[in-house]
């Protein structure tokens, strides 16, 4: 019997239509994937390079957020156009923060309004603390500081016992969330600083200067009269006393990491008068020589400022905190 030689034809079953869709959209979703992201590291690259991070800073935050204030208590007028930048100088008492406020309010265009938070009432809680902060960034806090309608970076100094540290957790969120820059000032000798606290608390009460107490001097007569009180300083207690400061500054940096920040010493600002222009290129603002009239108190060697000196010094004497015996500033 003869086999048929035609040819058989199988047909292949056709695709579903609702499966090539998916494989479209699948395709399609990875495409779109891979563009945003190589979009975000141009975007990220580009940006990391609108405000170069100043030397010495520790920020985690490189851009410099700008703010355009609409003050309830006066017109910015002309300068309505002009961006503000938001900071705060973080420090402690007698840690040269006085100084340093005057060397920036020197600038045209920077307003510091002092150490704000010293009014108890400002910062009995969380609420009146963002009150606060509220005002002076809206430009409606004024002092003799204040460059009103043309400042292009505006702020405060905060020391850490002033409701800082106790508030952390929300005063972060604000400042990250306003875009708020933070000054780091510490001094790298701790007990020079005790040294000028002690003096300062002392001369509160004795009012060395004419009966009138004064925390800063413009004049060298004036420092020296001041200088001539020798402080006792707790032997005892001295080494924990420099350990709790240590410890202070080291929590401070701790909670206001994830901050736009950046770390200046008071020695350096004295030695090194680029640390100056650093700051001023973190608020991003016109760099210019910086002044100040105020006149360092205690000057020269610890040994003739300290009553008890020979105590102090066998006290620290081969310890980690000797360096500090000889330290000029």
């Amino acid at each position: 019997m003869q086999q048929d030689s035609a040819s058989i034809v199988i047909k292949q079953p056709k695709k579903s239509p609702l499966f090539l869709r998916m494989i479209v959209l699948v395709f399609a979703m990875v495409c779109g994937l891979y563009i945003c992201s190589v979009c975000l590291k141009q975007f990220s690259l580009q940006s990391s390079q609108l405000v170069p991070n100043p030397v010495d800073s520790h920020s985690s935050h490189v851009i410099t957020r700008i703010h355009y204030p609409k003050p309830q208590t006066f017109n910015r007028a002309e300068c309505g156009h002009n961006p503000v930048r938001f900071f705060a100088i973080l420090s402690m008492q007698r840690s040269g923060s006085g100084w340093f406020e005057t060397l920036l309010n020197s600038h045209d265009n920077v307003s510091s309004n002092g150490e704000i938070f010293s009014v108890m009432d400002r910062r009995k809680n969380v609420s009146s603390i963002v009150e606060t902060l509220d005002r002076v960034y809206n430009l409606d806090w004024f002092t003799s500081a204040s460059k009103n309608e043309c400042s292009a970076a505006i702020g405060f100094k905060w020391m850490l016992n002033q409701g800082l540290l106790a508030n952390h957790v929300e005063i972060v969120d604000y400042f990250n969330r306003r875009g708020v820059s933070a000054i780091f000032l510490f001094r790298r000798n701790p007990l020079r600083r005790m040294v000028s606290l002690l003096a300062n608390s002392y001369d509160r009460y004795a009012k060395l200067l004419n009966g009138t107490h004064k925390s800063h001097v413009h004049s060298p007569e004036e420092a020296d009269a001041l200088s001539r009180y020798k402080p006792v300083i707790n032997s005892t207690s001295l080494i924990h006393d420099l350990q709790e400061t240590e410890s202070l500054a080291a929590k401070a940096l701790e909670y206001f990491n994830t901050t736009r920040h950046m770390v200046v010493f008071y020695e350096d600002l004295i030695t090194n008068r680029t640390k100056l222009k650093q700051v001023q290129e973190f608020l991003s603002i016109p760099v210019k020589d910086l002044s100040s009239r105020q006149v360092k108190i205690h000057r020269g060697d610890l040994s003739d400022h300290i009553k008890n000196w020979e105590d102090v010094n066998k006290t620290l004497n081969g310890t980690e905190y000797d360096k500090f015996l000889r330290a000029d500033y």
